[in-house]
C-alpha cells in the first residue's frame, strides 16, 4: 500500500515538473526537457536538469513547446512575445494581446527567453561604462654600442557599439631618439593624435557621425591639428567577418604650427575597412581625403592600416603602417610623414 502511495506521489511530481517545463522534440524521436534559452537559425539551446546546457541543430528540431513567454523574431522584421508551440512545420506563438500567430519555422530568426531577451535589450543599450571592446599596443626597442636609439610606440582604440550607434575612441604616439653624441638630431620621431567618432544609424545603411581628431608631430614643427567634423556615412558591407563603410562629409580644420597658424574648412571624404582573416587575424584599414575649400587646390590624406594577431588570450601581435601627406607643409619640411610600428596587443572587453 505504501509502495503504491509512493509510486502515484512520484508520477504525480513528475506530471507536474513536465507540465511547468520546456520540451523540445528531434526527428530521430529524441525529447529533451528543460529551459529553453535561445534559438538561431543555426541552432537551440536548452538547459535540462542533469545534461546542463545542450546544442542541438534547429533543423533537426520536429517539435516545441514552451511553458514561458518567448520573444521570437521572423523574417520580415516582426517581433511577437508569448508560449511557443509548433503545428506541422509551423511555429504558434500564443500572444496575449492579438492571439496565436502562426508562420513558418524557416522564417524563425531568433527565439529568446525572458532572461536572454532582458540581457540582449540591455546589451543594445549599455550605459556609458558598458559594452566596450578595444586594445592596447604597446612597442619599445633599445639599442646600444655601435649605435644608441630608443623607440616607443602606444595605441589605443575602444569601440561601444549600441543597437544603432558606435562610439570610438583612439589615441597613437611615436617616440624614437639616437641618443649617439654627434647624432642630429637627436629626436628622429615625437607625434601624438586622438580623437573621437560618434556614429548613429538613421536606415539600416546609412548612418550619420560626428568626429573629432588632434594631432601634433614635432619634426614638422606642428604643434597642434584639431579637426571638427561631420556628415554621412553608407554600410557599403555590414557581415560578422567584414565591414566596409564610405564617408562624406564637411570639416573645420585649425592648425598651429611654430612660425604660423591657419584655420580652412574642408571635405572629408573616406572610408574604414575591416575583414577577419581566419579565426586569429583581424585586418584594419581606412583612407581619409581632405581637400582644402578655402585654399583650393591644396589637401591632405591619411591610410593607415593594421592587422593584430591573437597569441593566447588577450594578448596578440600587431603591425601598423601609417602615412600622412601635407601638399602644404611649412617650408623646408617634407610632404609625407610615413611610420610603421610593431608589438605587443592586449585585447579588452567591459
Amino acid at each position: 500500500m505504501c509502495i503504491t502511495r509512493l509510486s502515484l506521489v512520484v508520477s504525480l511530481v513528475l506530471c507536474t515538473i513536465s507540465l511547468f517545463a520546456d520540451q523540445v522534440t528531434l526527428k530521430n524521436g529524441d525529447r529533451l526537457t528543460g529551459t529553453i534559452i535561445k534559438s538561431d537559425e543555426k541552432s537551440l539551446v536548452i538547459k535540462t536538469e542533469f545534461a546542463g546546457e545542450v546544442t542541438v541543430d534547429w533543423t533537426a528540431v520536429t517539435n516545441v513547446q514552451s511553458t514561458q513567454d518567448m520573444t521570437v523574431g521572423l523574417k520580415d522584421g516582426k517581433t511577437v512575445v508569448g508560449p511557443v508551440t509548433t503545428n506541422g512545420d509551423n511555429v504558434v506563438v500564443t500572444t496575449k494581446t492579438t492571439g496565436p500567430v502562426e508562420a513558418p519555422k524557416a522564417t524563425v530568426t531568433v527565439m529568446r527567453n525572458p532572461a536572454e531577451e532582458t540581457a540582449y535589450q540591455k546589451s543594445q543599450h549599455p550605459g556609458l561604462l558598458e559594452g566596450w571592446n578595444g586594445g592596447l599596443n604597446v612597442g619599445f626597442a633599445l639599442t646600444r654600442g655601435n649605435s644608441e636609439t630608443k623607440n616607443l610606440n602606444l595605441a589605443f582604440n575602444a569601440v561601444r557599439s549600441g543597437r544603432r550607434d558606435k562610439l570610438t575612441l583612439y589615441a597613437g604616439s611615436i617616440y624614437a631618439t639616437n641618443d649617439a653624441s654627434d647624432a642630429s638630431p637627436h629626436t628622429t620621431a615625437n607625434n601624438i593624435g586622438g580623437g573621437a567618432r560618434y556614429d548613429h544609424d538613421i536606415k539600416a545603411r546609412v548612418f550619420a557621425f560626428v568626429n573629432t581628431d588632434f594631432y601634433s608631430d614635432d619634426l614638422q614643427t606642428l604643434d597642434l591639428r584639431a579637426l571638427f567634423g561631420g556628415g554621412f556615412g553608407f554600410h557599403a558591407i555590414k557581415s560578422e567577418n567584414t565591414t566596409l563603410d564610405l564617408l562624406a562629409g564637411a570639416n573645420y580644420t585649425h592648425e598651429k604650427y611654430f612660425a604660423f597658424s591657419r584655420n580652412f574648412a574642408a571635405l572629408t571624404l573616406g572610408d574604414e575597412f575591416m575583414h577577419k582573416l581566419g579565426k586569429t587575424t583581424v585586418l584594419h584599414q581606412n583612407f581619409y581625403f581632405f581637400p582644402d575649400m578655402t585654399n583650393t587646390g591644396e589637401y591632405r590624406t591619411t591610410f593607415n592600416l593594421s592587422t593584430v594577431t591573437k597569441i593566447y588570450k588577450a594578448f596578440g601581435w600587431q603591425n601598423s603602417f601609417g602615412d600622412i601627406y601635407v601638399s602644404n607643409p611649412p617650408v623646408g619640411n617634407k610632404k609625407n610623414d610615413i611610420v610603421f610600428s610593431t608589438g605587443l596587443n592586449i585585447t579588452f572587453t567591459h
